[in-house]
């Protein structure tokens, strides 16, 4: 197998300047998140077997990591394209496919109805949801897609559904990977992420990791960087993935868990 240029992480703070380009990654599919991503969250919270769920696939990143270090991917995602994508990206030179023991499973599929996976049978959940409509993954013409929702309240009511799933199909005392970044509204922060995060809260997740990853080479920063004193505000450069878990049936959580769910929100 050819050598990958990665480094573990092992702070709360990570940056790739650089997207990793081994295997079939890169940047070409918008919004997917650099390897090293879900290479991490793989190596520290898994292992060889396991099996990795990605229900809102894109561009197939995590499923390519997954069957590089030889667990068992399974990836949905409901705009066909995106899976024609996940499938390509899966078809690697024989250099990275020689020593590789599980080939993923990647189907069209909502991540608010997975009712093909059975309770508690996920080791590990990765996953990239969009960030409202600020990039459209269709024309609106495939229902249920998450990506042309504008209306925060709207886009987590649907999203908590998916919430929930993830939930019922994760053992016990595994993790649950979600990046997710923020936006601006008329000129306003809307904390997008925290928003996010108190769902999970909500539906019986246990936050373990607030990791900020710092953005780099957006496509639109060129565009914006010229708005900054115009509009007079800040350009977003960070996301949070949050490491959640789910635990175990008879844990007491209330010596963890120092979040509480405070209703409307939004």
């Amino acid at each position: 197998m050819e050598n990958i240029n990665f480094k573990k992480e092992i702070t709360t703070v990570w940056s790739f300047p650089e997207r990793g380009d081994w295997a079939t990654h890169n940047g070409k599919y918008r919004g997917n998140f650099a390897p090293q991503v879900p290479r991490n969250i793989i190596l520290r919270y898994s292992k060889e077997n396991d099996i990795v769920l990605d229900p809102m696939v894109g561009s197939g990143t995590t499923l390519v990591e997954a069957k590089l270090l030889n667990r068992r991917g399974i990836g949905f995602d409901i705009n066909p394209d995106a899976i024609d994508i996940t499938k390509r990206n899966l078809n690697f030179g024989a250099n990275f496919s020689g020593k590789c023991k599980f080939e993923p499973d990647a189907k069209i599929g909502d991540i608010r109805n997975l009712k093909e996976i059975d309770d508690n049978s996920i080791d590990l959940i990765i996953t990239h949801p969009p960030y409202l409509n600020i990039i459209k993954y269709s024309n609106g013409n495939i229902e249920g897609d998450l990506s042309n929702i504008s209306g925060v309240k709207k886009f987590l009511n649907e999203l908590e559904k998916g919430v929930s799933e993830l939930f019922r199909v994760l053992k016990n005392n595994r993790y649950c990977a979600i990046l997710i970044g923020d936006t601006r509204k008329s000129g306003h922060y809307v904390p997008l992420a925290f928003y996010v995060m108190q769902l999970f809260l909500k539906n019986g997740f246990i936050l373990k990791e607030d990791i900020i990853k710092v953005q780099h080479n957006c496509k639109s920063t060129p565009y914006w960087e010229s708005q900054v004193e115009k509009y007079n505000f800040y350009l977003i450069m960070h996301e949070h993935l949050f490491v959640f878990r789910k635990p175990d049936i008879d844990e007491d959580v209330s010596k963890v868990r120092y979040s509480t769910w405070q209703g409307n929100i939004w």
